[in-house]
């Protein structure tokens, strides 16, 4: 198949990876190529050259607190996308794959005549909303979790579920933790992650916490994370995903804090593929990966709480947690899952338009 993949513009596609959003495209490009398929990655300038990608414009970013920087960047965005779906139009594809953030790609798909799997990551924000509600009424949608798709129920009531999957050969088996043992969190250092709780809870644990991440929010670090400072806390910095791993696989056991309702939660999968258990807020996507074998869940933003159950994740079986993360998280059988739906989209789209033909045809004899 010669297919589109549409990523977002906020941030470069290439490593080491602002979010799971930026892993998941880069990695599905990588497996979809591997497997013959002509893959054509329209993304931001910075992205990984391997991939090929057609680059548009500077990453965008996650926002501004400047309202006339932030108009400009939003003026960027949209010009930037409305060249990309020139360039969809033009470029003869059998598919589209949507994973943008934006409401343009989604409106102009209508004139965009090809079949379309649009991926649904984060929860039915305004604009996005009514994107998906202006969108060809043949899209074909999926969410990254059944609790994100039942939040999508009311806007989209038939929504595929394709988990995000993880490379588990990067993120390889540990099946013995190192002595002393410490706790690892990773992610980007923002509120909503809520790194400030993990840190109270895994001294409340007694455990060292390492931690790994982009500083991307200066206001809340000299707040509430350097405030937190200690001889039992270190951060790694950004790290690739084979230094995420190597870190991660040794820990005894990984938290993950959202504070808000994480759509997916990649950081857990990571961990479980590295035989490593989670101990995390139930928020979100955290009770669909994990179950009793392999994670346990607190009370949302209680660190006392998620101190418990740090304490009772860290007895869990290691060889249970890479068991669901090989049942569930591979990312070779999320691109055959993957391959499967443009596949059925193709043939709908197909009949659809011998139909229409037919009809045309019938109209004018």
């Amino acid at each position: 198949m010669k297919i589109a993949v549409l990523a977002h513009l906020k941030h470069p596609i290439r490593q080491p990876y602002a979010g799971g959003l930026e892993m998941h495209t880069h990695l599905l490009v990588q497996i979809l190529r591997r497997h013959g398929h002509n893959v054509t990655l329209y993304a931001s300038h910075g992205s990984d050259p391997d991939l090929r990608p057609v680059m548009l414009c500077d990453p965008i970013g996650e926002g501004s607190d400047q309202p006339e920087l932030e108009a400009i960047h939003s003026r960027i965005e949209r010009d930037a996308y409305e060249a990309m779906m020139r360039m969809v139009a033009a470029g003869g594809f059998d598919l589209v794959h949507n994973n943008a953030l934006h409401d343009l790609p989604l409106r102009e798909s209508v004139s965009v005549d090809l079949p379309w799997v649009t991926v649904l990551h984060l929860h039915p924000f305004a604009s996005f909303a009514d994107g998906v509600a202006s969108a060809r009424s043949d899209m074909t949608f999926v969410a990254v979790s059944p609790s994100l798709a039942q939040e999508w129920s009311g806007i989209v009531p038939h929504v595929e579920v394709v988990g995000n999957g993880i490379d588990l050969s990067t993120f390889a088996y540990g099946p013995v933790p190192d002595e002393p043992a410490y706790a690892f969190w990773s992610g980007r250092i923002v509120p909503e992650k809520g790194l400030h709780l993990a840190i109270d809870a895994a001294r409340m644990a007694g455990l060292p916490l390492v931690y790994a991440g982009p500083k991307l929010n200066p206001v809340y670090w000299a707040s509430e994370i350097v405030p937190r400072f200690g001889p039992d806390i270190v951060h790694l910095g950004h790290l690739s995903h084979r230094d995420l791993a190597h870190h991660l696989s040794r820990a005894r056991v990984a938290i993950v804090s959202p504070c808000w309702e994480e759509p997916f939660g990649l950081v857990a999968a990571e961990a479980l593929a590295c035989g490593t258990p989670v101990a995390a807020f139930r928020r979100g996507a955290m009770p669909d990966i994990l179950d009793a074998s392999c994670g346990r869940l607190a009370v949302p933003d209680a660190a006392a709480d998620l101190a418990v159950a740090i304490g009772q994740a860290a007895t869990l079986s290691r060889r249970a947690c890479r068991d669901r993360a090989e049942a569930l998280y591979d990312a070779e059988a999320m691109t055959e899952r993957y391959v499967r739906i443009y596949r059925r989209a193709m043939t709908e789209h197909a009949s659809r338009v011998a139909h229409a033909m037919r009809y045309e045809a019938a109209v004018f004899v």
